[in-house]
C-alpha cells in the first residue's frame, strides 16, 4: 500500500488532517505526520529529519507520497529525501496538491490499492473538484476531473466502454448528506474491488457518468438526499460489483436517515457457492485449497483477589521466567528456520516481559489493590493492548498483536491452559479470527497452504513472518469466512487480497496456472540464487549487493550475494551528534568483512553534502544541492574526516578483501587528490607500525558526466569503476530525479544514459579494469541483457532481487546480450528500450 506522509508547519493542523484521513478509509491507510519544530517559543516550521523519519515510518516498495503546506515544507521534504537510500528515494513522490484535499483524495485511493502514480493523479485532482462542488462547474466543463484508477472519461457512456454487456441499477441515495466525502469514499472502496469498469451518474442532476473508482469524480457530481442515481458496470466481474453497490447504498452508507425518507431493507447477503471476498494483501502467493478453522483455547480469567500478594507476585514472576525461556528457544527456531531478521520480532517479546510499564503495574495491583496474579497480569495487558490498539498510525497500532501474545503467552502458564495445537494432518488453508507472531512461527509450510484471517494487517509481525515463510496470506478479510465449514474449498492471492469460496472450475484453473507458474519461477530463482550467475556460453558475471549496515550483510548472504558491492558507510555517521571514531568505524568494517568473508567487500566513502545535512558538520543548505557541496567535494574540503576514515578502512583490510570507493568524481585533480590522502592515512598507519594491504585496489563511482567522458584518463587512476545509474541518470537527463514534474526524465533505460554507460564500459575495457554497475539498473531483470551486452563484469543490488538476475543471467548467450544491446543503443527513446527488450528477450529474462 502506497504510504502518506502530511508536512505542515503546525503539528494541529496536520494531526488534524491526518485524524480526518483515517477516518475517511477507516484507518486502512499507512500514514505519518511531520510537522512542527521543537521550540515551545516559536512551535511553527519544518524538520527535514523530522520528515525523512516520517517516510521511513510509512515506507513500502509501494511507494510514499509526501503532501505539504507552503513554503519551507517543500525544501525541507526536498532535503529530507536524499536521507532515504537511493533504491527508496526513487519510490517517494513530492505531490504538489492542497494539503487537506489532496491527502483525503490520496488516502481513499491509497486504501483502495492503487499504485503511486494513481493516488497522485487524485490527489491533485481534488482541488479541482473542490472548485467545481462549489462553483457549480460541470464535470463535462471540467476536462482536469477525468482522471482516475481506470482512466475513463466522464462522458463515455457506460455502454460503449469495453464493448461487453453492461449492468445498470438504479437507486435513490436515502443518507441526509447524500454523497459527501464518507459515503464516496465507501462508494470508491467497494468499486475498487472489482475489476470491471464501474460508472456512476446523478439522474436526478442529468450529470454524465463519471468515474466510480474516483473519489473526486464521485463528489462533483453534487448527490444530494433523494437524488437517483444510476450505477453502471462493464466487465467480468460486473454482476457481483453492482450487487455490493446496492448493498451500500440501500444500507445508507451505514448512515442514519431522517425525514420521511424510511430505510429499504438491504438484501440478503450473497450465497458463499462461487463468491468473492477481499481482505488485505499480507503475503505474496496463491493458496488453494480447503480450510481448517482455528480457534485457540483462551483461558477463562474471573477477576477475583488473592489471599497472599507475596505468593502471587512469586508465581507472575515464575510465569514470565519461563515465557522468556520459551521465547528464546523460540527465538532461536525462527533464526535458524527463516533469518535473523525475523528472529528478532522475538526480541520486541522479550522486552515486553521486562516493561516496568507492564509488570510493575501488574505488580502494583497484587500489592495495592490485593488481585491475584491472574487477574493483575490480565487487567495490565488488556490496558496496554487498548493503548496500542487507540494509536493513529498503523504500524504502531499493529503492536497490539504482539503484547496480546506475550500476555496471552504467561496467561497459559499462570492458569495451566495449553495452547490449541496448530499440527495439521493434510495440508489445508487455515482460516481464524487472528494469528499471533508466536503462532504463526510454528506453522508448518508443507501443510498450511495459506492463511485467512479475519484481523491483522500488513505490517503485523505475523505477516512479516508469513512473507518469511512463504506462506500467502490475506487479512482483514470479512467475519462471514468464519461461517465456513471446515473443508469448503477456498482459493486466495496474497498480491491482490481476492478470496475465492468454492470457485467455478474456470476460476480454479486460471489461479492454479498462476500458482504453478509462480512457484516454477520462485524455484528457479532460489536455486539461481545460491548458484554462480554463468550465461548459456560461459561468461561469469559477478552478483553482489548494495547494503547499508551490518543486518543487510545477512540479508545479503541469505539471499545468494557473492560480495557487496557498494556498503553505503553513511549509516556511521547518522542518528549521532558527532562523526564516528576511527575505532568504531574499524569495528563495524570489519565485523561486516568478517560475515562477508571471503567474499569482497567495497567501501564508499562518506557520500553526504549539502543534500544530505549533517547537523554536527555545520553542513549548510543549498538551493540546488545535487549540483552542490557533496561527495568528494565535501571530502575533500574535509580531509580530517576523509582521513579517519581511510585509516578504519586500510585497518580493516589487514585480515578481509576490501576495496575502497570514491564517490561523485567528476574530474582528474579530485581523484588525485582523494589518493594524496589516502596515501597520507596509508604513511601514518605505516609508521605506526598499524598492518593494512598496501596493494588494496582503488576505485571510483562513475555518476557524474564529466567522469564519463573522462574516463580514458580516470581509468588509468584507479582499480575499478562502478556507474552509480541513479545519479548518472539525473545528470545526463539534467532532470531532478527528487522532482516529480521531471523525476521520470531520470530513466536508466534512456539510450543517451546506456551510450554513457557503454562509453564508460569501454574506457575501462581499454584500461584492463573491472566495472561493475551499482544503481537500481542492475537490479531490474529488463535490463539485465543491456549490461551483459554491453560488457559489465559486476552487478550490485538490492539483496531480494539477486535470484532474480542470476536467473536472468543464465538464460542469456554473451552473442544474444550483445545484439539487444547494440540495437537499442539505436533506439530514441526508454519506452522503445523497454519494449524491445521485453518482446526480444522477454522469455529469457522473466
Amino acid at each position: 500500500m502506497v504510504g502518506i506522509v502530511i508536512v505542515s508547519h503546525s503539528k494541529k493542523l496536520a494531526d488534524g488532517v491526518q485524524e480526518l484521513a483515517q477516518q475517511m478509509v477507516q484507518g486502512a491507510i499507512r500514514s505519518a505526520v511531520a510537522a512542527g519544530i521543537d521550540d515551545p517559543e516559536n512551535p511553527f516550521g519544518t524538520d527535514a529529519m523530522q520528515i525523512y523519519q516520517a517516510i521511513e515510518s510509512v515506507y513500502t516498495d509501494e511507494g510514499v507520497i509526501v503532501l505539504m503546506d507552503l513554503g519551507s515544507a517543500i525544501l525541507s521534504a526536498e532535503m529530507a529525501l536524499e536521507f532515504l537510500p537511493e533504491h527508496q528515494r526513487d519510490r517517494v513522490r513530492l505531490c504538489e496538491a492542497p494539503l487537506v484535499e489532496g491527502t483525503l483524495a490520496a488516502a481513499v485511493q491509497a486504501a483502495n490499492g492503487a499504485n503511486i502514480e494513481q493516488v497522485l493523479v487524485e490527489a491533485r485532482g481534488a482541488l479541482t473538484a473542490k472548485t467545481a462542488q462549489l462553483l457549480g462547474v460541470r464535470s463535462e466543463e471540467s476536462p482536469e476531473l477525468n482522471v482516475g484508477s481506470c482512466n475513463l472519461s466522464s462522458q463515455v457512456q457506460p455502454s460503449t466502454l469495453t464493448g461487453q454487456a453492461t449492468q445498470e441499477i438504479h437507486l435513490t441515495v436515502q443518507n441526509q448528506m447524500g454523497l459527501h466525502a464518507r459515503p464516496a469514499a465507501k462508494f470508491v472502496a467497494i468499486a475498487c474491488r472489482f475489476q470491471s469498469q464501474i460508472t456512476v451518474q446523478n439522474v436526478t442532476a442529468s450529470s454524465q457518468f463519471v468515474n466510480g473508482k474516483s473519489i473526486n469524480q464521485v463528489i462533483t457530481l453534487g448527490v444530494h438526499q433523494g437524488d437517483e442515481i444510476a450505477i453502471a458496470a462493464t466487465g467480468s466481474d460486473a454482476t457481483a460489483a453492482i450487487a455490493a453497490l446496492q448493498r451500500l447504498v440501500l444500507s445508507n452508507f451505514g448512515e442514519a436517515t431522517s425525514g420521511a425518507l424510511a430505510a429499504t431493507p438491504v438484501p440478503e447477503t450473497l450465497t458463499t457457492a462461487n463468491s468473492q471476498l477481499w481482505g488485505i494483501p499480507a503475503s505474496p502467493g496463491i493458496a488453494i485449497g480447503p480450510i481448517v478453522l482455528y480457534q485457540p483455547v483462551v483461558a477463562e480469567v474471573t477477576e477475583h483477589l488473592g489471599d497472599n500478594p507475596h505468593e502471587s507476585w512469586e508465581q507472575l514472576q515464575d510465569a514470565i521466567a519461563t515465557a522468556c525461556q520459551e521465547l528464546q528457544t523460540l527465538r532461536h527456531q525462527v533464526a535458524e528456520q527463516v533469518g535473523e531478521e525475523e528472529a528478532a520480532i522475538f526480541d520486541a517479546h522479550l522486552l515486553c516481559l521486562s516493561d516496568p510499564a507492564i509488570v510493575e503495574a501488574a505488580r502494583q495491583r497484587i500489592f495495592d489493590y490485593t488481585l491475584d496474579a491472574v487477574s493483575a497480569w490480565k487487567v495490565v495487558v488488556a490496558r496496554t493492548v487498548r493503548s496500542y490498539e487507540a494509536l493513529k498510525d498503523p504500524y504502531l497500532k499493529a503492536r497490539a498483536a504482539d503484547v496480546r501474545d506475550v500476555g496471552l503467552r504467561v496467561l497459559r502458564l499462570l492458569t495451566g491452559v495449553t495452547s490449541t495445537p496448530l499440527d495439521f494432518t493434510q495440508p489445508a488453508i487455515l482460516v481464524a479470527t487472528d494469528l499471533t507472531p508466536s503462532e504463526t512461527a510454528h506453522l508448518n509450510p508443507h501443510k498450511v497452504l495459506g492463511i485467512c484471517t479475519i484481523a491483522g494487517g500488513a505490517t503485523s509481525h505475523s505477516g512479516i513472518l508469513a512473507r518469511s515463510l512463504g506462506i500467502p496470506a490475506v487479512v482483514g478479510v470479512d467475519v462471514e469466512l468464519l461461517s465456513l465449514e471446515d473443508g469448503t474449498l477456498i482459493a486466495l492471492d496474497g498480491e491482490t487480497g481476492q478470496v475465492w469460496v468454492q470457485p467455478e472450475d474456470a476460476e480454479l484453473r486460471d489461479l492454479q496456472t498462476k500458482r504453478d507458474r509462480q512457484r516454477y519461477i520462485q524455484q528457479e530463482q532460489r536455486t539461481a540464487a545460491q548458484q554462480p550467475a554463468v550465461t548459456q556460453d560461459g561468461r561469469l558475471i559477478q552478483i553482489v549487493a548494495n547494503i547499508g549496515g551490518i543486518a543487510d550483510a545477512r540479508v545479503a548472504l541469505a539471499n545468494g550475494a557473492e560480495g557487496v558491492g557498494l556498503l553505503r558507510s553513511e549509516f556511521l555517521y547518522f542518528d549521532r551528534e558527532s562523526s564516528p571514531t576511527e575505532e568504531e568505524q574499524v569495528e563495524q568494517y570489519e565485523a561486516i568483512a568478517s560475515m562477508l568473508s571471503p567474499r569482497p567487500l567495497i567501501i564508499r566513502t562518506l557520500d553526504i553534502g549539502g543534500d544530505k545535512p549533517l547537523s554536527y558538520l555545520n553542513l549548510a543548505s543549498e538551493p540546488n544541492p545535487f549540483l552542490g557541496w557533496r561527495g568528494i567535494r565535501f571530502l575533500l574540503d574535509s580531509p580530517d574526516v576523509l582521513k579517519t576514515q581511510l585509516r578504519a578502512i586500510l585497518r580493516a583490510t589487514h585480515h578481509y578483501p576490501i576495496k575502497v570507493m570514491f564517490p561523485m568524481i567528476a574530474c582528474l585533480r579530485e581523484i588525485r587528490a582523494a589518493k594524496e590522502i589516502l596515501a597520507t592515512a596509508q604513511a601514518e598507519l605505516y609508521r605506526a607500525g598499524i598492518p593494512f594491504n598496501e596493494s588494496m585496489e582503488v576505485g571510483m563511482m562513475v555518476e557524474v558526466p564529466a567522469a564519463v567522458a573522462m574516463a580514458e584518463k580516470l581509468a588509468a587512476e584507479v582499480d575499478f569503476f562502478s556507474i552509480g545509474t541513479n545519479d548518472l541518470s539525473q545528470y545526463v537527463m539534467a532532470s531532478d530525479r527528487t522532482n516529480p514534474k521531471v523525476a521520470t526524465l531520470a530513466d536508466a533505460f534512456e539510450p543517451a544514459v546506456l551510450r554513457m554507460i557503454q562509453q564508460t564500459i569501454q574506457a575501462a575495457r581499454q584500461a584492463g579494469i573491472g566495472v561493475g554497475v551499482c544503481g537500481e539498473l542492475a537490479s531490474l531483470p529488463l535490463a539485465t541483457p543491456i549490461l551483459v551486452g554491453l560488457g559489465v563484469d559486476e552487478l550490485s543490488m538490492n539483496p531480494p532481487s539477486i535470484g532474480a538476475i542470476k536467473a536472468a543471467v543464465g538464460r542469456l548467450s554473451i552473442e544474444e546480450a550483445q545484439a539487444i544491446a547494440r540495437d537499442v543503443l539505436q533506439l530514441d527513446s526508454s519506452e522503445a528500450v523497454r519494449e524491445y527488450v521485453a518482446q526480444k528477450a522477454g522469455r529469457l529474462i522473466i
